[in-house]
């Protein structure tokens, strides 16, 4: 029961270092490139794509503790399916439909070969 509950804070914990470093990460791209098109969400989820392959394939070796912190609470408080949805929706409400498909192809395409170039990083030898 106690390793229940130490899972419940790890992930919590993580949840908060992640969102506080995706608020980072988003304030920081917005006033580098300005904020009419997501880049600090775009960012924020290639390099969470990228660091969950890369987690995902070095923890697999073995069942770790360091899971439920780094995968599920940093990563998933890091990354964000919500803000990436409501920003689409967003650039289409203004009637920018080739920036929100951009956001839609750039973010799913890349996504998936940064999380693909993370699990080959990752990968025992």
């Amino acid at each position: 029961m106690l390793q229940g509950w130490l899972t419940v804070v790890l992930v919590a914990l993580g949840g908060g270092l992640g969102g506080m470093g995706r608020l980072f990460v988003s304030r920081a791209a917005a006033s580098r490139f300005g904020s009419r098109f997501p880049w600090g969400t775009l960012g924020v989820n290639l390099l969470g794509a990228f660091a969950i392959g890369w987690l995902a394939a070095a923890l697999s070796a073995g069942a770790s503790a360091l899971a439920p912190l780094l995968l599920v609470g940093v990563l998933g408080g890091f990354t964000t399916v919500s803000s990436f949805s409501l920003q689409t929706l967003d650039l289409l409400r203004e009637g920018r439909t080739l920036a929100a498909a951009t956001n839609v192809t750039v973010t799913i395409g890349l996504g998936l070969a940064a999380a693909g170039l993370g699990a080959w990083v990752g990968a025992p030898a």
